[in-house]
């Protein structure tokens, strides 16, 4: 990488949002999307480095695509939450505690409140953010296998 795009990638950090969005209209010919800052910053810094450096060779890209689409054709990379009737009642120990969940056509409840989803029940359980169907046992995380040439 030159010393001057090394500064100029540097300097972003410096540049209030006003500024970052200037400076993506310089680089990309284009409004600034609605984002914040920090991505604002990484996609100009992106810019800077493939006028800089080059891009991807249409090659390259090609054979993204190409492991892309194989990728995509392995049924055990997706996982499918399974359906839940209403009526069904999940049960989760958690620290302790047993938690029940009653499932309904529009949601779900748990301690007495309904919910819209399994994650935002999770998530009052647990304090912190959680997969719903994850943490009441329904998916669970898949290893992909690994793919060769």
């Amino acid at each position: 990488m030159t010393n001057s795009l090394s500064l100029e990638l540097a300097g972003l950090v410096t540049l209030k949002p006003a500024e970052l969005r200037s400076r993506w209209r310089e680089v990309y010919r284009s409004m600034a999307p609605d984002i914040g800052p920090d991505l604002l910053r990484r996609g100009i810094a992106y810019r800077l480095q493939e006028r800089g450096q080059g891009s991807l060779t249409s090659s390259t890209r090609r054979e993204i695509d190409r492991h892309l689409k194989r990728l995509g054709k392995d049924d055990r990379a997706a996982v499918v939450a399974p359906s839940l009737k209403p009526g069904t009642r999940l049960v989760r120990s958690w620290r302790g505690k047993m938690h029940q969940i009653l499932v309904f056509d529009d949601g779900f409840e748990f301690d007495g409140r309904r919910y819209a989803s399994l994650t935002q029940i999770a998530s009052d359980i647990t304090g912190v953010h959680w997969s719903g169907p994850r943490f009441f046992g329904l998916v669970t995380r898949q290893r992909r296998r690994a793919v060769g040439p």
